[in-house]
């Protein structure tokens, strides 16, 4: 961005974060990405749609009532003769005196009532119940790993902000302080006691400074829209943080994340899926088997629509077995068994990689950690250098150059301190996660 964008960006934050501010907390953060964000509301959705089809599934299991009204017009001898018996009109005397051969056009009206009830599947029926469960608990589970994810960019988009507002009033002050180092310096052009260069210097430093504060602000405002889209609220929304606080230590050892990364929703939800893949195993293993079912009718056939002059009930009993398909049963369950394998060894390389996130996250945590305490002995170090310099210049014994060093110093140290804080949260934040736990958790 050019150097105009970011100032106009600097004075609308400034201009509207007093207006439009509200205090945000991290917990309440991703309270609200796990409320709000769309990824968890379609992840949602995914879940109750898969509840509705294990509830489909199960549905299989009970008895089907089905209602058809048919009308039929024909002048097929077999199909006149058998429908006027159904019609409970036949007459023997008009059947002797005209020709069966060529019946007039017959008009039938079947209203049916027809009960189907599954008895036996062959464990068809068993098996696919038991893959929309899983199913659904992979939904399930997959929801809660959108719920997190969710809560991590929130909590990272909160990172970002803090330290972008922070970051906001150090150069607030960084610039403040050398604004005070220009009107000192004038005064002592003014004395004689400093030369017109150093008075220029120093007001060049001063220049760079509000450019990087007008930078600095236009980020800020980026990082507001960038919290409050991850949030799930208007971009326009503005939010006040408190700065960040050290980071703790990881809470535990290598071997305690690792254990917790077993439970990740996303490895959970994958283990659901494999079972659902075995499970279509038992699915085609049903082609082999007979499947039986019963069936009850009822009938009222009559001349008209929805008629009743004739009446009729039927009771059945089907018992069917396929006994060849040209070999297609086979190799569907072969390929079913090869797919079950396939998943297998993908959960297996899929558990492997989870438990390298961990272990190269942890590490990266600990770095961070460290660099966070040696950022903060540098800093403390630029601050006494800071102190010394200015003490030894109001004695006159160091230039107007070398005091701005010292103030850049201390700048440029107390950004680095900054930069490793937030880098670390965001590392423990990323570890939480990785290894199964809430991002908030890192905080504890």
């Amino acid at each position: 961005m050019s150097r105009q964008v970011w100032v106009l960006l600097g004075f609308l934050v400034v201009g509207t974060s007093s207006a439009w501010a509200r205090e945000l907390s991290l917990e309440e953060a991703v309270r609200l990405a796990r409320e709000r964000h769309a990824s968890v509301l379609a992840a949602k959705a995914e879940e109750e749609a898969a509840s509705h089809r294990l509830a489909e599934a199960k549905g299989f299991r009970l008895p089907s009532l089905r209602f058809d009204e048919v009308f039929i017009r024909t002048d097929s001898p077999a199909e006149a003769f058998a429908l006027k018996l159904n019609q409970e009109r036949f007459s023997f005397a008009s059947f002797m005196t005209t020709d069966p051969n060529r019946p007039k056009k017959l008009d039938t009206a079947i209203s049916r009532l027809e009960l189907q009830l599954p008895l036996y599947t062959g464990g068809e029926l068993a098996s696919r119940i038991a893959q929309a469960g899983r199913f659904a608990e992979s939904k399930t589970l997959a929801r809660e790993w959108a719920e997190r994810q969710a809560a991590l960019a929130a909590a990272e988009a909160y990172v970002m902000l803090a330290q972008a507002q922070e970051y906001v009033a150090l150069l607030q002050k960084a610039r403040d302080t050398v604004a005070a180092h220009v009107a000192l310096a004038k005064a002592y052009v003014e004395q004689g006691m400093l030369v017109e260069a150093e008075y220029l210097r120093a007001q060049v430093e001063l220049s760079r400074l509000e450019d990087l504060l007008a930078q600095a602000q236009g980020q800020e405002a980026v990082a507001q829209a960038h919290l409050a889209f991850r949030l799930g609220l208007d971009q326009n929304q503005r939010f006040e943080l408190r700065p960040l606080q050290l980071p703790a230590g990881p809470t535990g050892s290598l071997e305690d994340y690792l254990a917790t990364a077993e439970t990740r929703p996303d490895l959970r939800a994958a283990a659901a899926m494999v079972k659902a893949a075995e499970l279509e195993t038992q699915v085609k293993k049903a082609a082999f088997l007979p499947k039986a079912g019963l069936v009850a009718r009822a009938d009222w056939v009559d001349d008209q629509l929805f008629g009743t002059h004739g009446d009729s009930t039927t009771l059945m009993a089907v018992l069917g077995l396929n006994i060849f398909a040209g070999g297609s049963h086979r190799a569907a369950l072969a390929a079913a068994r090869a797919e079950a394998r396939a998943g297998g060894q993908q959960l297996g390389f899929a558990r492997q990689g989870v438990a390298l996130e961990v272990r190269q996250a942890y590490v990266e945590a600990q770095v961070a950690l460290s660099r966070v305490e040696t950022a903060r002995k540098a800093l403390r170090a630029a601050y006494e250098v800071e102190r010394v310099t200015t003490e030894r210049f109001r004695q006159g014994v160091v230039k107007m150059i070398d005091l701005l060093d010292a103030d850049t110093a201390r700048r440029e140290a107390e950004t680095r301190e900054l930069v490793a804080r937030a880098e670390a949260h965001l590392a423990l934040f990323r570890l939480a996660v990785k290894a199964g736990r809430q991002p908030e958790s890192a905080l504890q």
